[in-house]
């Protein structure tokens, strides 16, 4: 187990905001940036990654991107087409979902 820095898995200061405030509780990477176990803390509120799972962006659920601080999962694509230069959606695409909670 280590201890992570915020922004290794939440990569921007809004995401770590709505994770404090309960409304991003996981994270889906083009890669592993952590294990379960693992721990981090924003604002002195300490997170434990809970779950690490490979996945792919099919597999991704309305669920699944509401737990990401998104509307629904076309909302979410919305996100993720704004945020990266060139995405194209491929539900072959392989990602992986670290899920955390607060401790």
């Amino acid at each position: 187990m280590s201890e992570l820095e915020p922004s290794t898995l939440l990569p921007s200061d809004r995401m770590q905001s709505q994770a404090l405030d309960g409304e991003v509780t996981q994270i889906h990477r083009g890669q592993q940036y952590a294990e379960e176990g693992d721990t981090f803390e924003i604002d002195d509120t300490s997170f434990e990654v809970v779950a690490v799972d490979d996945r792919t962006l099919g597999d991704m659920t309305d669920e699944d991107a509401q737990a990401e601080g998104a509307r629904d999962l076309d909302h979410y694509k919305q996100i993720l087409e704004r945020a990266h230069d060139n995405f194209e959606w491929d539900d072959d695409s392989e990602i992986v979902m670290h899920r955390f909670e607060k401790q």
